[in-house]
Order: structure tokens, then sequence, then C-alpha cells
């Protein structure tokens, strides 16, 4: 294997996790706004059951201020009804107490409707407040790690972009040109190992005489069907020792 083979294969290798991590770090701003849209509805989850309790408690202050209205004109009526000079005024003041003392029930009935109402609302406010805490908790401690994360992932993608300027003022600038191009074209895999007769990248078989080539040149091939770079790698057979496995000393 030639050395700008091993060039080629140590610059793909460094340009999978390079493009790792750009991949990782583009994502991780993603990943915060997500986690704050999830903070968030528990935001908008506590404001709704605060305005639900509040209307609640706005109604009923304002049927408590009727009542107290139609106490007090009620209370009037009774007195000036004492006062009345012919049974067609006493009916009429009969009358009007008649309906304040019904509104006033009507209104009673609606305290106790949305006292009822008003204890499920407390216990949600209450669990949505619990919730919102736990939450802030969790997400905080989540943006802190994918900070962390990000600062670990610019730390080492700058190493690699380093070690990757290095590698590509070694190599051949044609190789490089070549490789450049192809990985372009083809996804990011410029490089492949031609494995059994075929290439391992689109699987197509190499002509016998070519992959003859590919095993004794030290230059630089390509697949002839994807135009991948192609390099290989022998297998390398080690040889077991006989006389360990006889129990003897191997000869000095």
């Amino acid at each position: 294997m030639g050395p700008d083979i091993k060039l080629v294969i140590a610059l793909q290798n460094l340009d999978a996790r390079i493009g790792e991590l750009q991949l990782e770090i583009s994502a991780l701003p993603k990943h915060i706004s997500a986690i704050e849209r999830t903070l968030e509805s528990h935001i908008r989850k506590l404001e709704a059951d605060q305005a639900a309790l509040a209307a609640n408690q706005r109604e009923r202050k304002k049927l408590d201020d009727d009542i107290k209205v139609q106490n007090q004109k009620t209370s009037k009526l009774k007195d000036q009804m004492m006062e009345a000079k012919t049974n067609e005024q006493y009916r009429a003041f009969q009358h009007e107490i008649d309906y304040g003392l019904k509104e006033i029930r009507k209104a009673e009935d609606r305290i106790l409707d949305l006292m009822a109402e008003s204890e499920p609302l407390e216990q949600n406010l209450r669990k949505a407040e619990l919730a919102l805490k736990d939450e802030k908790v969790r997400v905080e401690a989540e943006k802190k790690a994918t900070r962390e994360r990000t600062a670990k992932d610019k730390q080492e993608l700058d190493v690699l972009s380093a070690e990757r300027r290095q590698l590509v003022a070694e190599l051949n600038p044609q190789v490089y040109s070549a490789y450049d191009r192809i990985r372009k074209k083809r996804r990011g895999v410029a490089v492949a190992e031609a494995v059994d007769g075929r290439c391992g990248a689109c699987h197509m078989a190499l002509r016998p005489q070519f992959f003859q080539d590919l095993r004794a040149s030290e230059q630089v091939m390509f697949c002839e069907s994807c135009g991948r770079i192609l390099y290989y790698n022998p297998v390398i057979v080690v040889e077991p020792d006989m006389s360990a496995e006889a129990g003897t000393e191997p000869p000095q």
C-alpha cells in the first residue's frame, strides 16, 4: 500500500469524524431550542391555570358584590313596603322583593358551583407550579450539558482540522484534488477497500487483472464502476507457534 493511499485513508477517517462533529455542533442549538419550547409549554400551561382560577375568583367576587347590592335593595324595599298606602303598592313592593331574593339565590347557587370548580383549578395550579419548577431544573441542567458538549466538540474539531491540514500538506496535490472531488460527489465516501474482488462501496466486481494490479501496485487506482479510490488491505495470517502447543522450547 503506497504512502498516498495511506494518507487518503487517514484523511477520509478524519473527514468522517469532522463531519460527525460539525453535524452535532449544528444540531445542539436546535436541541436547546426544542427543550426551551418544552419549558415554554409548561409556562403556558401554568398561565392558563392561573387565568382560569383568577376568572373563577373574579366571578365569585362579582357575585358577592351583586348579593350585597340586592340585600341592600331588598332591605329598603321592605321598609318602603311597610309604608305602602294601597294594596297595589304593597304587591308591587312584594314583587320587587321576590325578584331580588330570587336573584340572590341564583347568585348563591352560582357561587357554590364556582367554589366546587375552584378546587380542581387550585390543584391543577399547584401541579403546574411543581412541574414547571422541575422542568426548569431539568432544562437548565440539559442546557449546561449541551453547552459543555458543544465546547468539547469545537475543541476536538479544532484539533482535527489542524491534523487535516497537515495530512493535506503531505498528500500529492493531484491525489487530494481527486479525493476532494470524489468525496463531494459520493456523499463523503471517496475511498473504499477492495474486498473479495469487489469494490467495498459500490459492491461491483473488479476485473481480475485490475484486482491483481491493485494488489501489486502502490499507485492510486480508481474503481472502474463508481470512480472511488480503491485500496487493497491484505489479510495477515498469523502462524501458530507449534512448539508452544507441543509444550517444547523453541530452538535457540
